[in-house]
């Protein structure tokens, strides 16, 4: 077995040659926070879909399994500190990634897996049907932290969500899966244009639980799910505090997404409906925002 690394995460989900979504997105995050980063990409495409058109490749459960068999042979698989998945748009590729996890484990049980589990948002879903029951019963169980949306953790545990106390409820059926950690990274169980993201814990047997609110904008962000996984996996680890996690997440991706929605307003002129490519993430132009978030959005206990 190889020494683990500290800060090493093995990065499984999707990229783009333009913009910033998933690895291309993570990364960047990670990165500025000191991770090396191990990125395989689980499709490669030439931007995000909500473009007028896409084009690029779409990895198998083969193409992983022989990048996952070169890092095994040459003894790599086994020093990483830290597992992230996000977007996976096949039942046969999911499938892999479960026995990679669980091989990865064997080889260092101290690991942090954090899933996303990107399946789809709003009652629409963006992945065939058939990664639901994968996720639910082969990745999740896995996680350490999981941080699905509210229709994502509805699909996971069949419990509609429309108030705090279902949404705990869903979060409670989610930690009796396996995972510590269990983040709604978004609900609409605010009002008046407010979302809330929930966070619980489990710890020695003692369970946390936070809310935390933020205003909704009326615009199309895409990426915002992939910064949020990568963000709090850098303050679980660097403060161990899910309430100091959970507020330093949050107002990193609402920094971001103001910037880029001021942006995006700004080039497309007043009246017009920015664009696709305008509203790609300001990544770049917040880098001092990730790397230092000012706590704007603070998390209360219930």
């Amino acid at each position: 077995m190889t020494a683990l690394q500290q800060n090493q995460v093995l990065s499984i989900q999707s990229t783009v040659v333009s913009g910033y979504v998933g690895n291309k997105c993570a990364s960047f995050a990670l990165q500025i926070h000191g991770f090396d980063v191990c990125p395989v990409n689980s499709v490669q495409l030439s931007n995000h879909t909500g473009y007028k058109c896409f084009k690029g490749q779409v990895l198998n459960a083969a193409d992983i399994e022989c990048l996952y068999d070169g890092l095994k042979q040459n003894n790599i698989h086994g020093q990483f500190s830290h597992l992230l998945t996000g977007y996976i748009g096949s039942e046969s590729f999911l499938l892999k990634v479960g026995e990679i996890i669980q091989d990865i484990r064997d080889s260092n049980p101290g690991i942090t897996y954090v899933c996303d589990p990107v399946m789809g948002d709003n009652g629409k879903l963006y992945v065939p049907e058939e990664l639901m029951p994968v996720y639910r019963d082969v990745i999740v169980p896995k996680a350490d932290i999981v941080t699905p949306n509210q229709f994502e953790a509805e699909l996971l545990t069949g419990i509609k969500i429309t108030t705090i106390s279902e949404a705990l409820q869903a979060m409670q059926c989610l930690h009796d899966m396996g995972p510590k950690t269990v983040v709604l990274s978004s609900t609409s169980l605010g009002s008046n244009g407010i979302l809330v993201a929930l966070a619980s814990s489990v710890k020695n047997g003692n369970k946390e639980c936070y809310k935390i609110e933020m205003p909704h904008k009326d615009a199309i962000f895409v990426g915002t799910g992939d910064l949020f996984a990568s963000c709090l996996m850098v303050w679980m680890h660097k403060d161990n505090d899910l309430k100091t996690a959970l507020e330093k997440t949050v107002s990193t991706v609402q920094t971001v997404i103001t910037r880029t929605l001021d942006a995006a307003q700004e080039v497309a002129g007043k009246g017009n409906t920015p664009t696709p490519a305008q509203m790609e993430l300001r990544l770049i132009q917040s880098k001092s925002d990730i790397e230092n978030p000012k706590i704007n959005f603070t998390a209360e206990k219930i």
